[in-house]
């Protein structure tokens, strides 16, 4: 019976995908192995790592890239993680029904079986993000998922702007929270607000481990995709990164290789850093009815 206060190591898997979806999944599944093999326990893969970011274009033949939770990614990496005795936690292209699709992360236990699926809440339609043509948005709410080694939440890019996830995760109970992401530079605005950019994502993340006393973990894809000629793409700016509960950053990727980064999650740490900084008891909950509202007047 694990102890709620062992610490455990995590892993989070930094690549870059091909046009074939069969070698990104055995990339994936190597990376893996290898992180088990330096004793990371918990395992995260990028957003959506069995393709290249499709959600650049409106394309309805990108649907036939969804796949059902269980299916084959979630079977092969289960396999893997069986073996090695490791949770793993897999993004994927989510085919819930005939035209119901998400974006969602299973978690695989060391069983190799799925032990828990997060969908992805919060949906962007942005310029070279078009996901509001491809995924519904979640509806299982936060999670918190209790694995052999600890409690781990996890949430999916977009997510990762917005505190209230990060907060109602956190109350469940994670000590580390996963961020899978896809995310980058439109190259033609790269040299005047790629900097800007990339800070803004790397603090609000920070921002989320400060003010839940928690562990965060980002796991970005490298490389420039362009899904179309007449088509800039996007440059995915890697630098995935681990911080810790005070924000900070114990394990960060470069910006253009793939790798695996590592860190160990210590929960003595986060109940010294909730004790002196105890954002928790001060939480005025009776104060916060309105925050369920679009928009305040006044």
């Amino acid at each position: 019976m694990k102890s709620e206060n062992q610490k455990y190591k995590v892993a989070v898997i930094q690549m870059a995908m091909g046009d074939d979806t069969n070698e990104n999944l055995r990339k994936a599944i190597t990376f893996v192995k290898d992180a088990a093999d330096k004793d990371a326990k918990v395992i995260c893969l990028p957003e959506l790592f069995r393709t290249k970011y499709f959600c650049q274009s409106e394309r309805s033949k990108n649907f036939n890239s969804a796949e059902t939770i269980p299916g084959n990614s979630t079977h092969e990496i289960g396999k893997a993680a069986k073996e090695k005795n490791v949770t793993v936690i897999v993004p994927l292209f989510e085919k819930r029904t005939i035209g119901i699709y998400h974006n969602s992360t299973a978690v695989i236990n060391e069983l190799g079986k799925v032990s828990g699926i997060y969908r992805k809440m919060h949906i962007p339609d942005d310029p070279g993000y078009y996901e509001k043509y491809y995924f519904t948005p979640g509806d299982l709410g936060y999670k918190s998922f209790e694995t052999k080694y600890g409690k781990i939440g996890t949430l999916i890019c977009w997510d990762q702007w917005y505190p209230e996830a990060a907060r109602l995760t956190a109350l469940k109970g994670a000590n580390i929270i996963f961020y899978p992401t896809a995310i980058g530079w439109h190259p033609d605005e790269k040299a005047k607000h790629g900097k800007l950019q990339y800070e803004s994502w790397l603090t609000v993340q920070r921002g989320h481990a400060i003010a839940n006393g928690v562990y965060v973990a980002a796991a970005n894809r490298i490389g420039l995709e362009k899904l179309q000629d007449d088509s800039a793409g996007i440059e995915f700016w890697g630098q995935s990164f681990i911080c810790d509960p005070q924000g900070v950053i114990l394990a960060q990727a470069s910006a253009d290789k793939e790798e695996i980064i590592y860190t160990e999650v210590d929960p003595d740490r986060i109940e010294i850093v909730r004790r002196n900084w105890p954002f928790f008891r001060d939480r005025r909950i009776d104060s916060y009815g309105e925050i369920t509202k679009r928009f305040l007047d006044g």
